[in-house]
């Protein structure tokens, strides 16, 4: 009995097969923590995009992992006071993300339920920030690093390191085509240390939720 259990499930996983789809959405994404005083940050929002391939490798009756390879850009918006300052500021930040999740994909009516969730890790390419300082707008690039020294404290500079968890809910039609809901929650700190200040509490997370369409293959 065993051996027929196992080797239904073996010729039910090959008939499935491992799929492939692609996936493409947008996020409303925001950074939280702390200034360098401890205080908490109160950003806005922006909407962001994230695109790219996946693959769903069958693991168990229903159950599969899923991982691939995302281009998304994340970021978050000051409010005119930033930092106590009459100042506004824009981070624009890109990675490459590879999502490591467990998904639940049962049959419902025609299509399926999608149900997942797991880490993700990402690596950080650009971006930059914009500030508006007095109706007055400069931009700088976004520069990667683990640590800087600088004079004034509110300059930052980014870690190219990034992860946290994901969690998505969707449906997949029969042909293919799925909607799905996301968030994402980061857990790494992404700004580097300054070490002019080492007592500074600056600390940033970047967090979001959004909307994708994907096609499987």
């Amino acid at each position: 009995m065993a051996v027929l259990l196992i080797s239904g499930y073996t010729a039910s996983s090959q008939s499935k097969g491992i799929s492939f789809g692609l996936r493409g959405g947008v996020n409303f994404q925001n950074i939280n923590g702390t200034d360098m005083n401890g205080d908490k940050l109160e950003l806005d929002m922006v909407p962001r995009f994230n695109v790219g391939a996946v693959v769903d490798i069958p693991v168990a009756p229903d159950f599969y992992f899923e991982t691939g390879l995302l281009y998304t850009t994340k970021g978050a918006k000051a409010k005119d006071d930033f930092l106590g300052l009459n100042m506004s500021a824009e981070y624009n930040l890109s990675y490459l993300e590879l999502p490591l999740n467990f998904l639940y994909k049962p049959l419902l009516g025609k299509g399926h339920l999608l149900l997942g969730f797991g880490p993700y890790v990402a690596y950080g390419l650009g971006g930059n920030s914009e500030y508006v300082i007095n109706n007055v707008t400069s931009e700088q690039k976004i520069v990667y690093s683990n640590e800087f020294a600088s004079a004034n404290p509110y300059d930052q500079e980014f870690k190219h390191l990034d992860y946290g968890g994901n969690l998505f809910f969707g449906y997949q039609l029969s042909n293919g085509i799925s909607l799905q809901l996301n968030t994402q929650l980061g857990m790494a700190k992404i700004n580097a240390k300054n070490t002019t200040y080492p007592n500074s509490e600056t600390s940033f997370k970047n967090t979001g939720f959004g909307f994708s369409l994907g096609y499987n293959f």
